[in-house]
């Protein structure tokens, strides 16, 4: 999409949006760690090895903060979205280790105007990250509000 605003009228059901690369360092997994999510697992190289998630692991939690700053750069902040109401699912399939290169997208499950609010539609989507070996490390599901394009 070039040259305008993603609107609530582009988010086709079954189409598929591209989310880019992320690559996860060390140093990142265990600055989050050390601020949110404070587990050994997450900010030690042995204490992950010695964990099942077999080395220096990103936080879940840190997994959907990167996610979300690939979804910001691939569409959000070139959109017209009002906010999201929540998360409807979060699965966290795989870890996600130091060294790992992150790719992924997300599907369009369904576009409807909203009942309340006639500027606005609302978009579910399914998100789905792989790291370098193709293996699914996140899936989540949730809906964004954005405004149709007559009202942006």
């Amino acid at each position: 999409m070039t040259g305008k605003k993603w609107a609530f009228e582009d988010f086709v059901p079954g189409s598929s949006i591209d989310l880019g690369h992320k690559d996860v360092t060390a140093n990142e997994i265990i600055e989050f760690a050390s601020e949110y999510d404070p587990q050994p697992m997450h900010l030690d190289e042995e204490a992950g090895r010695s964990s099942i998630l077999g080395g220096l692991s990103a936080s879940g939690w840190h997994t959907c903060s990167m996610y979300m700053r690939l979804l910001c750069d691939a569409f959000l902040l070139d959109s017209t979205s009002q906010g999201a109401p929540g998360i409807d699912r979060i699965k966290w399939k795989k870890p996600v280790l130091a060294g790992d290169r992150l790719g992924g997208h997300v599907t369009v499950l369904s576009a409807r105007p909203s009942q309340s609010r006639p500027t606005i539609g609302i978009v579910a989507f399914r998100s789905e990250l792989f790291n370098q070996r193709g293996e699914q490390v996140l899936e989540l599901e949730n809906s964004v509000m954005f405004l149709k394009r007559a009202a942006g």
